[in-house]
């Protein structure tokens, strides 16, 4: 499965769907933790990336997430127990459980629990992305149109930011910061929140 991951190109074609998206991991195989989030960064997803039960729960209560991917049998705490907890707090979340546990039994439960996807391992990375973007478009992080502001546009499609006859294409960060500027137009940003949107939670970044 890692050498799978570790070979599976960034689709440009699902550009559209992936580029805003915060996701949060939880994973207690280190391994393939850190290839899915090599994986994901790839396909332009910003991820944070934990290993038990009890530090998922801190990370989505802490920060906000588009979306969350659960392991099952982590320490500290299962993922059904995370995956129930953060339902009876009201979060609404897309949740998708990403487990060894595939019996018919443990998907009941998964879903039982408030979860909106559940895929056993092994899988196949690109279904992944797929049921990943699917999941997402029924939620409200799903927003594909071009953001304009004044005479400026962006495309999520292209990366292109557009002002009178001139185009750039932002890539990484440039383009994460655009795109969080221009959906929040009007309204001041503080630095804690550019932070945590762009470099992502418990990140290494400097304010300056």
């Amino acid at each position: 499965m890692l050498a799978v991951l570790e070979r599976c190109p960034y689709n440009k074609k699902n550009r559209r769907e992936a580029r805003r998206i915060r996701l949060l991991l939880a994973e207690d195989e280190e391994d393939l933790a850190e290839a899915l989030g090599v994986f994901f960064e790839k396909n332009h997803f910003s991820v944070d990336v934990v290993h038990d039960g009890r530090a998922a729960c801190e990370y989505a209560e802490s920060s906000a997430y588009d979306a969350i991917i659960l392991d099952v049998m982590m320490l500290r705490m299962d993922g059904f127990t995370v995956l129930r907890q953060l339902r009876a707090r009201g979060d609404r979340m897309p949740i998708m459980m990403l487990t060894a546990r595939g019996e018919t039994r443990d998907r009941i439960e998964g879903f039982d629990a408030g979860a909106d996807d559940y895929l056993p391992k092994p899988f196949d990375p690109d279904e992944l992305l797929a049921r990943l973007r699917a999941m997402l478009r029924r939620s409200d992080a799903y927003r594909p149109s071009v953001l304009p502001f004044g005479n400026l546009t962006l495309d999520p499609g292209s990366g292109e930011l557009s002002c009178g006859g001139e185009k750039i294409r932002l890539g990484g960060r440039e383009y994460q910061l655009m795109e969080l500027l221009l959906r929040n137009a009007g309204q001041v940003l503080p630095r804690e929140t550019i932070l945590t949107r762009i470099w992502g939670y418990g990140r290494d970044a400097q304010y300056n």
